[in-house]
């Protein structure tokens, strides 16, 4: 609010008004961490309105799974917004997008503490609203624009199905409260249950950009590069997998809602992964990587693990951001995004760089770095709930590590491939890199067997449904899966490996195929939108031609008759008493006729 208002008297110091209310949020949510680790719990601050005479308090949720949330998002936003200060420095909307990106920070928070679906309604869509003014930032850009309007419209798919599902739920328990699933879960029929769970996971799915609704977050990327970081790690794509996670009571009541969930998430998450192999856009790769990871924590929540899915949430929020903010440096340095025009730029950005490698091991799954611990988590179970899961997990993972070394040895070694002279970003931008590394590096060790699966205690606290137990062999499976897909990228993109000629024209088809995404965006055209702007143009030519035209026809026609009547008040008054003798001449023909016909 600050910034919109004093903006022009703040300039660009803005900025740090916007960072300083960020590290005040993270400094309340250690105190929150404190407090809830003494015992605290939900707080009800009021009614707030009466729907059917149904009352609705406003209250907030503080629990594990908002604790964690509340963490991550306010440390990573705060540490975007000190990186933005060096990104957009010189824009000429430079204190608007701090202002939006402190909305966006502000929507986010909200639907985490949320206490009950209304509440987080608001703030879901505070959070789409954000994601639109951000996206579409750079209107000027036709791109932009058109990204900005296929995420809004796109998510609204999404929604709708969970107003829907809000909905189903008010009317069938007469509650909007988190708190009463539990015991709805136990009493209502399972109808109701199905039919809510999935509209709500429609949401979802529309938020976290799962198929079929994913195809709004790969444009996205037409916004400013911090925005995709805040977007892909802590905010609108991370409110989805949160939804699910915060109704997870309502899920697991259902059985066939979480295989849909699990089922979608595997989907997800190979599709998205195999796209990532093939493209040359550095924040593309980045952008279905989040596709695909996201489908890795819904695979994990519809397996039945709740901490499997939210740790890998964590994790990934901090080596995503980081992995964004390293490909934001390096676009500023050699303004393009296109990764076959870099190259040799490890000596040239070497803080960038290193942080660049940290964030793709971690995203990989080598050890012990964060990625290795949720992702394990994932494995592990899936491998022990349904065996077709668990190879879709295996091969995304293995997917994974293939095309994140693709992207670093392409961009970060061999020779330069253009004339560009790249150069370290400024401390501002660097800083940050070097502090989500550090998270990327060691924040998994909280959910890992040296730390006593502290992470999951904490999510699940007396709900933990066994005693964890480390499971050593799918810890190598998974190492062995991450140096597979590097190996692979090394011979092929580092070690000069030539692939025959035979299997290079066999893959053909399938390359293609990837290169235009399956062609799902091709499709939505041909069968959602041309039809629509057909549709649209009848009922436009019907309203423009039929009822206007009836309308303005009537119209005309009036004002014809009126000018024709116009004539006769010339004003002159020989011409008036013209008329008045012809009229009386008529009348007298007219009565000399009618005696004429009597006689």
């Amino acid at each position: 609010m600050i910034n919109i208002f004093f903006w022009q008297k703040l300039k660009e110091k803005t900025a740090w008004v916007s960072i300083a209310a960020s590290a005040l949020s993270c400094f309340f949510s250690l105190i929150v961490l404190q407090s809830y680790s003494a015992g605290a719990g939900s707080y009800k601050l009021g009614q707030w309105l009466s729907i059917l005479d149904v009352p609705i308090d406003l209250g907030v949720t503080i629990d594990g799974l908002s604790v964690m949330m509340l963490l991550v998002v306010t440390i990573v936003a705060t540490l975007i917004k000190i990186y933005s200060v060096g990104y957009m420095h010189g824009d000429p909307r430079y204190s608007r997008y701090f202002a939006y990106i402190s909305l966006f920070t502000a929507s986010m928070l909200g639907l985490v503490l949320a206490d009950n679906f209304l509440v987080m309604y608001i703030f879901w869509e505070g959070v789409g609203l954000c994601s639109y003014l951000l996206i579409a930032f750079w209107f000027e850009k036709p791109a932009a624009s058109q990204a900005g309007l296929k995420a809004f419209v796109t998510t609204r798919v999404g929604d709708t199905g969970f107003l829907l599902g809000i909905l189903l739920l008010f009317f069938t328990t007469k509650t909007l409260n988190f708190a009463d699933l539990s015991s709805f879960t136990i009493t209502g029929s399972e109808g109701v249950l199905t039919a809510a769970a999935l509209l709500i996971f429609l949401g979802a799915v529309g938020k976290s950009a799962q198929f079929p609704l994913h195809v709004w977050l790969p444009d996205a990327m037409e916004g400013p590069t911090a925005v995709s970081a805040l977007i892909h790690a802590a905010t609108m794509v991370a409110a989805g997998v949160y939804l699910v996670a915060r109704c997870f009571a309502l899920f697991a009541a259902v059985p066939l809602s979480l295989e849909v969930v699990a089922v979608i998430g595997a989907i997800s998450a190979v599709m998205a992964a195999s796209i990532a192999t093939v493209n040359n856009d550095i924040k593309r790769v980045l952008a279905y990587s989040t596709v695909s990871q996201l489908g890795l924590m819904m695979l994990g929540l519809g397996v039945g693990s709740l901490a499997a899915g939210t740790f890998h949430l964590m994790t990934h929020a901090f080596f995503k951001a980081l992995l964004f903010l390293c490909a934001g440096s390096v676009i500023h340095a050699v303004h393009t995004q296109d990764i076959w025009k870099m190259g040799g730029l490890f000596s040239k950005m070497k803080t960038t760089a290193m942080t660049f490698v940290i964030g793709t091991l971690a995203l990989a799954g080598v050890p012990p770095l964060a990625g290795f611990w949720s992702k394990d988590e994932i494995l592990s179970h899936a491998y022990h709930h349904n065996i077709i899961l668990f190879a879709a997990a295996a091969v995304t993972s293995l997917l994974t590590a293939f095309y994140m070394s693709r992207l670093i040895f392409v961009v970060l070694f061999g020779k330069p491939r253009s004339d560009l002279h790249a150069h370290e970003s400024p401390k501002t931008m660097t800083v940050p890199l070097v502090i989500l590394s550090v998270f990327a590096i060691f924040v998994g060790f909280l959910g890992s067997p040296l730390a006593g699966y502290a992470f999951q205690k904490f999510i699940l606290g007396e709900a933990l449904e066994t005693a964890m137990q480390p499971d050593y062999f799918m810890m190598g499976v998974s190492t062995a899966i991450s140096l597979l897909g590097i190996g692979l990228a090394y011979l092929i993109y580092l070690g000069g490996f030539k692939l025959p000629q035979g299997i290079i024209r066999a893959f053909k088809p399938i390359h293609q195929l990837l290169l235009n995404k399956y062609y799902i965006d091709e499709i939505y055209d041909a069968v959602f939108v041309k039809p629509t702007i057909k549709i649209c143009g009848f009922f436009f030519g019907f309203d423009w031609k039929i009822v206007d035209g009836v309308v303005n026809g009537v119209a005309f026609s009036v004002q014809w008759i009126a000018g024709k009547l116009k004539l006769l008040q010339t004003g002159f008054v020989q011409n008036y008493i013209l008329v008045q003798v012809l009229g009386i001449i008529l009348l007298i023909i007219a009565v000399l006729k009618k005696l004429w016909l009597q006689f």
